[in-house]
């Protein structure tokens, strides 16, 4: 099946359901704030090496984590008695994106290009995209950074400055996003440490039901 060749300034997609095995559904177009919102409001979002053109992927299957369903193990319950940890919501979105960025520029490589950076940086001014920070006995630990839309949080990528500063932020903004009626944060893809911390796979459908589409009143992030 041919991928879908999109032009810059064009809002729209193909039909999501007709990704690629691997989860390819389009190359082109533009990180525009409408383009954006109207990827994820889909399940649909930008992955690409920055010297590449735009790629879009929606996964036929989906990995998530339920908030409510977040594992929190032995040593990890114990760090958190052992330490004062608490997280804040937008501290500073761009500072904490390019602390993703430089984590993995210089070992495996990132996707988070300039471009990257510029265009989630107005998704942000946009109310649209979010950045926790975690603390732990007072100094900045992790933080992590993504979509906010319907009612799912779409992680993007993480940090860690100090042990498990990952982690806290993850565990402690889930239970932040329960409260508030969010009831999934998708991980895009699987990896081993996401699903020892509650994540699962679910259909494409079953994730698009339980985002609620683009006009499903959003949780808030800051407050």
């Amino acid at each position: 099946m041919p991928v879908f060749r999109l032009q810059n300034g064009m809002l729209g997609f193909p039909d999501p359901t007709l990704a690629e095995e691997d989860g390819l559904l389009a190359v082109g177009g533009d990180l525009s704030v409408d383009m954006l919102i109207l990827a994820y409001s889909q399940g649909i979002f930008p992955w690409y090496n920055a010297d590449d053109p735009v790629l879009w992927w929606c996964p036929h299957e989906r990995f998530i984590i339920r908030p409510a369903n977040i594992h929190i193990s032995k040593s990890m319950h114990k760090f958190f008695r052992q330490h004062d940890t608490y997280i804040m919501i937008n501290r500073d979105f761009a500072d904490t994106m390019h602390r993703c960025r430089l984590k993995r520029e210089f070992k495996e490589g990132t996707w988070i290009s300039d471009d990257m950076e510029r265009a989630y940086r107005e998704l942000h001014k946009a109310g649209f995209a979010a950045s926790v920070e975690a603390y732990s006995d007072g100094e900045l630990a992790g933080g992590l950074y993504g979509v906010c839309l319907g009612r799912g949080f779409f992680g993007e990528s993480m940090f860690s400055d100090k042990e498990n500063g990952s982690k806290i932020a993850l565990i402690l903004f889930a239970k932040f996003l329960e409260e508030r009626g969010a009831v999934m944060i998708d991980c895009q893809f699987r990896t081993d440490h996401l699903a020892s911390m509650g994540g699962e796979m679910i259909s494409y459908n079953e994730y698009m039901d339980m985002l609620g589409g683009k006009n499903e009143e959003s949780y808030k992030t800051n407050n």
